[in-house]
């Protein structure tokens, strides 16, 4: 598994959709059938690819959730900022979002995206009130 993630690093992921589906890469061969689409692979083959292809998601599951949920608070924000009467406010408040979002972009620990997802809802809370008040 090691050696695949080198090659994913050194040549891409399709480097590694091409060893896994060389011949050489097994003891047997991928199945040959007679099949309108050509060549099709054999079961082993399919199961070492998705195991591979499936280990970066594995390797940190929270992350998809938590990316799911940024994007949730996003597209929230955006749907409330149309709300917003004044356009140069609202282009304002557009633009802090996006910035706040863009800045944290590159936050890989999951305890501190956890943080700025609760303490964003809650500013987003009270702006929100604000915001129905006007």
């Amino acid at each position: 598994m090691r050696s695949l993630r080198c090659l994913r690093a050194a040549f891409g992921p399709r480097a590694v959709v091409r060893h896994l589906t060389s011949s050489s890469t097994l003891a047997s061969p991928p199945t040959k059938r007679k099949h309108r689409l050509g060549q099709t692979m054999s079961l082993e083959h399919v199961s070492l690819l998705r195991i591979y292809l499936s280990s970066d998601r594995t390797s940190r599951p929270g992350l998809f959730v938590q990316r799911s949920r940024a994007l949730a608070l996003y597209r929230t924000i955006c749907r409330g900022c149309s709300r917003i009467q004044d356009p140069t406010t609202r282009r304002e408040t557009q633009g802090f979002a996006r910035a706040e979002f863009e800045r944290h972009r590159s936050v890989s620990d999951l305890g501190h995206i956890r943080y700025l997802l609760s303490t964003g809802k809650t500013e987003w809370d009270g702006m929100q009130r604000y915001i129905g008040s006007m």
